[in-house]
């Protein structure tokens, strides 16, 4: 394998490479600790030699992210040199080229998934980021690779300690013919020391835990740990290059919250402003068409930060994907923009956590009912004890509204804030 002497490597990577020689091989840790470099190294000796009879698959926990995380980088040269040219994909195709050999491109985001795999007879598989998929999905994988010589290669941050990844996997090494490698951020010696420092100070609480120091542990306590009002709270804003959305957690008995995100010139996100409708304390209820109404006459009194304009159009409206109706209801009021929220609870909340840690999330003080949610927000105790990571679903709608509109949009802010661009690597 040229490529152990051609690349940077470090001696934990190497061993990994040549080790990998189980049925089942785990690249685990934190993030940017080298471990999917290792591992593609070894999928790519893999497939150059892997037993006929069956066919290859690559697995995400969508097509799009298993091209954006690894088939990306496989045909970049500046990592893979000649080996680049050597895998041909063509963008969310079912089928790929890796060294002349057909490899079947697959996503796998949720238990309707594991169809997809049944039926196959596999030689060999890899997985980016198990602990995104669901289990039925990769027992059927264990299954279907059933050609001899068949191997199964893939990488996982950790999750919490009850997680089937672990308890069904990693902690039954010999019954499932398994082999693991962990790996922590300092194990990438190639990392420029001021990224390092400038990552290890993003994260805190159970995210530096899981990101930085690659520890499989149990959410508990307040979810965003580095709130700090004196510190996020703001009483005047700058001017907004962007008015990104308005972010909608829709309650009819429950509370009904809509935050509006801009990016200010200081490349900083702002909530600027809130609207929030509690029937029970108003004792009275409001239609779908009452409440688009209200966000109408909301958005239109909101003055431009350090200007004279008054009123507001968002690129987005970003909503509950729940609330079907009230989607249907903007859509007939002839709101544009209008989209189903991105719902990954723990991806949201990870992408809110780095921004507050950061700094670059505030929050004007007239946002009163997230101002007073957000210290409040807390783990589940109980579903962390069966393994799950999931908040407490009480006094939570603003939070929910954040957590929506701040990942709905990451790709219109994620490139104006330059210090968190390869957090999430």
């Amino acid at each position: 394998m040229s490529l152990l002497d051609a690349l940077p490597l470090s001696r934990k990577q190497i061993l990994s490479i040549v080790q990998a020689e189980a049925r089942i091989n785990v690249w685990e840790g934190s993030v940017r600790s080298g471990k999917t470099i290792a591992s593609l190294l070894r999928w790519l000796h893999f497939v150059s030699t892997a037993p006929r009879g069956g066919e290859l698959v690559m697995v995400g926990r969508t097509r799009e992210s298993l091209y954006r995380n690894i088939i990306a980088p496989l045909t970049n040269p500046e990592i893979f040199g000649d080996l680049a040219t050597q895998t041909v994909a063509n963008h969310l195709a079912p089928v790929a080229t890796i060294l002349g050999r057909q490899v079947h491109i697959l996503g796998a985001n949720d238990a309707k998934a594991e169809p997809k795999i049944r039926g196959m007879t596999c030689s060999g598989g890899y997985v980016d980021e198990l602990t995104t998929l669901p289990k039925t999905f990769f027992d059927q994988l264990v299954a279907r690779c059933s050609v001899k010589g068949a191997k199964i290669f893939t990488t996982t941050n950790p999750d919490n300690p009850g997680h089937w990844v672990r308890r069904d996997y990693l902690k039954r090494p010999a019954q499932t013919r398994l082999r693991s490698w962990h790996f922590t951020l300092d194990d990438n010696p190639f990392l420029d020391p001021e990224y390092v420092a400038s990552l290890k100070s993003t994260y805190t609480g159970l995210f530096y835990r899981r990101n930085i120091l690659g520890h499989w542990v149990q959410a508990s306590g307040a979810i965003y740990d580095s709130w700090d009002e004196t510190r996020h709270i703001v009483r005047t804003l700058p001017p907004m290059v962007r008015w990104l959305c308005d972010s909608i957690d829709y309650g009819t008995t429950n509370p009904y919250a809509n935050l509006l995100l801009g990016l200010g010139v200081d490349h900083n996100l702002y909530v600027v402003s809130e609207y929030r409708w509690d029937s029970r304390a108003e004792r009275r209820k409001k239609t779908d068409a009452e409440y688009s109404a209200a966000r109408r006459r909301w958005l239109a009194s909101v003055p431009h930060p350090q200007s004279t304009v008054i009123g507001v159009q968002p690129e987005w409206t970003v909503v509950d994907p729940s609330a079907a109706s009230y989607i249907e209801q903007l859509h007939r009021d002839g709101v544009h923009g209008v989209t189903p929220a991105d719902n990954s609870v723990l991806d949201g909340i990870r992408t809110t956590s780095t921004l507050l840690s950061a700094g670059r999330l505030l929050i004007h003080e007239s946002a009163r009912g997230l101002v007073e949610e957000i210290p409040g927000y807390s783990w589940d105790d109980e579903k962390s004890e069966k393994g799950e990571d999931a908040p407490i679903k009480q006094d939570d709608h603003s939070c929910d509204a954040l957590r929506y509109g701040v990942r709905t949009t990451e790709a219109l802010w994620r490139p104006h804030i330059p210090t968190l661009l390869e957090v999430a690597a």
